[in-house]
């Protein structure tokens, strides 16, 4: 095995809940306390070799594979843990999920990311102060509970969005064009990937024969159950946006065809009379009329009382 050596994002030996920082470069995996954390960044081009080196391979490959999806499967005396959480780095909208990569065993946690992932950032954050969970078990309850604490803030605001639609829509105003379509997308492209997630924490939080206690195993629990809860709230804001459009769609084609048939109505009256009119605008011999000079008020007054009659035609016969 040959001995790769990168500089990690984090590095620390944990012991009884007190992280101790590691060199810049390292190549093992051995814990010098009760288990040791390194975190990744896959745009270092050395964290491919490295993790040929010194993971199993299918471990390895999951690392660094370009595409995934969440998932939570046990191989060896391992866990494969991939999971997903709302991007809030700057200029990116929080709908484009970040994806977080890991190895874990009894002593081991290797991290991997492409772009940053807050509720780890926050744990290193707190391990650079003296404080991270002091086991493995507590770190995985913490790191799950602050990604979905995250995606339930960005659920809460689609929410709230779509309430405000709602409204606004009820109050007779439009929303800008594209509002219901953006909001739409992003209720999807979360869901698209909160789902399996649920399913991975709940796979994470059914593994009582493996190295989490039972107070972890718990709080697992409970955050695999407020992934439930989003996935429903996701759920309806969808079910919200697609009756608001289908709303909004039926609103505009009632218009359409109200002002369809208004303009059908208004044909129907002006087509004998235009047939009258152009029919006494002949220049031929023998029109009735021509030596008159009243003829033309008889032929205005004519085209007024057919225009009423025939509205009246209408009218009674229910069309208008």
């Amino acid at each position: 095995m040959t001995s790769s050596k990168i500089t990690p994002i984090a590095a620390f030996d944990i012991e009884g809940g007190k992280p101790t920082p590691l060199e810049a470069t390292w190549p093992d995996l051995t814990a010098a306390g009760d288990y040791r954390w390194l975190h990744l960044d896959l745009a270092d081009p050395a964290t491919k070799s490295w993790s040929r080196a010194h993971l199993p391979d299918i471990a390895a490959r999951a690392l660094v594979q370009s595409e995934t999806r969440p998932r939570c499967e046990r191989f060896g005396d391992g866990l494969i843990l991939n999971l997903r959480g709302v991007n809030l780095n700057p200029e990116s909208d929080p709908e484009d999920m970040v994806s977080l990569r890991m190895w874990v065993t009894k002593d081991a946690i290797v991290s991997a990311r492409a772009r940053k992932v807050w509720a780890l950032d926050a744990i290193r954050k707190s391990a650079e102060t003296g404080s991270i969970p002091a086991s493995v078990g507590a770190f995985l309850a913490e790191l799950t509970y602050g990604l979905i604490n995250r995606i339930e803030q960005v659920t809460l605001d689609l929410e709230e969005q779509t309430d405000a639609l709602e409204e606004a829509i009820a109050d007779g105003q439009k929303p800008a064009a594209g509002k219901i379509g953006s909001l739409r997308q992003a209720v999807i492209k979360m869901r698209r990937f909160i789902n399996p997630q649920r399913e991975a924490i709940a796979a994470l939080a059914a593994l009582e024969d493996w190295i989490l206690s039972a107070e972890e195993l718990a709080l697992l629990r409970e955050t695999s159950n407020r992934t439930r809860r989003i996935v429903e709230e996701l759920d309806a804001t969808r079910d919200r946006l697609s009756a608001l459009q289908d709303h909004l769609d039926a609103d505009r084609a009632n218009a359409l065809s109200r002002n369809s048939y208004i303009l059908s109505v208004v044909a129907a009256i002006f087509l004998p009379l235009g047939f009258l009119t152009g029919l006494f605008g002949v220049n031929v011999a023998g029109m009735p009329g021509t030596a008159s000079q009243g003829a033309f008020w008889w032929l205005a007054g004519a085209s007024v009382v057919s225009g009423i009659a025939l509205y009246l035609v209408f009218k009674f016969a229910k069309w208008l």
